[in-house]
C-alpha cells in the first residue's frame, strides 16, 4: 500500500503515487486502462499528437481513464522544433483545459535524444504563456538548472534513451542534478524493469516516468503491477539510507563475548 504520508507536489497538486505512466503502445484502450490501474498511477502521460483525446468519432481515452480521477498530462512526443511543441500544447489547453504539460523537443529520430536549444526556447515561452512546465532533458546538471531557473516545475532527466530499456545509465550525473534542484526530478525514459524503477527511486529521485517499459512488456498489466511496488521500495530504501558500501567484510555478529 502507498505511504500517504510521503507525498509529492507538482505545480498546485499533491500526489501519493511517485509512478507515472503513458499511454502510448498498448493493444487498445482497455489494456491500457487496466495498466494504469494495476500501476497505481495517478498522472498519466498522453502525446496529444498520437492519442485520441479529442476526436468524439473515434475510441477515447477520457472513456476509459477518468480525468476527473486521474491527472492527464499532455505531452509532445513527436515535436523536433520548439515551434510545434508550442503549438500542440497550447491546442490541449484549448482541447482539455491542461495547464500542467510535459515538454519534450527531440534532436533526430534515431536517438530521440533531448535537443536542449529548442526546448530551453520553448520552455520559456510556455512559461511565459502560463503553462506548468515538466521537461524531458538531458542528463546534464548545467542544463537542467537552466530550466528551474527558467520556472519549469519539475525536471526530467532521461536514464537511458527513449524506449531503449537499458536502465540508468549515468547515476553520477543525476545524483548532481537531484542535490542542486528544489523543484522535483522525475527519471524520464531509459527504465526497462522493476530494477531500474527502483534504482532510480534509490537515488533520491522524486519520481519515476515509463510507458514502453509496462507497454511492451509480455504482461503489461503484471509489469505495470511490478513498477509500482519496485517504485515504493526504491523510495522506501532511499528514506531508510543504505549502508556504506564498505571494502572488505564485517561480520554481522560482534566478536566480544564469543565462548
Amino acid at each position: 500500500m502507498t505511504d500517504t504520508t510521503d507525498t509529492w507536489q507538482v505545480g498546485d497538486k499533491t500526489y501519493g503515487s511517485r509512478l507515472i505512466v503513458g499511454t502510448g503502445k498498448y493493444k487498445d484502450f482497455e489494456e491500457t486502462a487496466a495498466a494504469v490501474e494495476a500501476s497505481g498511477a495517478e498522472i498519466v502521460t498522453v502525446a496529444v499528437r498520437r492519442v485520441n483525446v479529442m476526436d468524439p468519432n473515434q475510441p477515447m481515452l477520457v472513456d476509459y481513464l477518468d480525468p476527473k480521477k486521474i491527472t492527464y498530462l499532455p505531452n509532445t512526443a513527436g515535436c523536433f522544433t520548439a515551434d510545434d511543441a508550442i503549438r500542440t500544447l497550447r491546442l490541449a489547453r484549448e482541447a482539455g483545459g491542461w495547464d500542467l504539460v510535459k515538454l519534450e523537443v527531440l534532436g533526430d529520430q534515431k536517438t530521440l535524444y533531448p535537443n536542449m536549444v529548442e526546448t530551453l526556447e520553448a520552455a520559456e515561452v510556455l512559461i511565459k504563456d502560463g503553462f506548468k512546465v515538466m521537461v524531458y532533458c538531458s542528463d546534464d546538471p548545467i542544463m537542467a538548472k537552466r530550466l528551474e531557473d527558467l520556472g519549469c516545475v519539475a525536471i526530467m532527466p532521461l536514464g537511458a534513451p527513449i524506449g531503449s530499456g537499458l536502465g540508468i545509465q549515468n547515476p553520477v550525473q543525476l545524483r548532481l542534478i537531484i542535490e542542486q534542484t528544489s523543484v522535483p526530478v522525475l527519471i524520464d525514459a531509459g527504465v526497462g524493469t522493476a530494477s531500474d524503477a527502483a534504482i532510480a527511486m534509490e537515488l533520491g529521485c522524486d519520481g519515476v516516468l515509463m510507458n514502453t517499459a509496462i507497454s511492451e512488456a509480455k504482461n503489461p498489466v503484471q509489469m505495470a503491477r511490478a513498477m509500482k511496488l519496485a517504485t515504493e521500495a526504491g523510495r522506501a530504501a532511499y528514506l531508510a539510507g543504505r549502508m556504506p558500501k564498505k571494502k572488505y567484510a564485517d561480520p554481522s555478529s560482534p566478536l566480544a563475548g564469543l565462548i
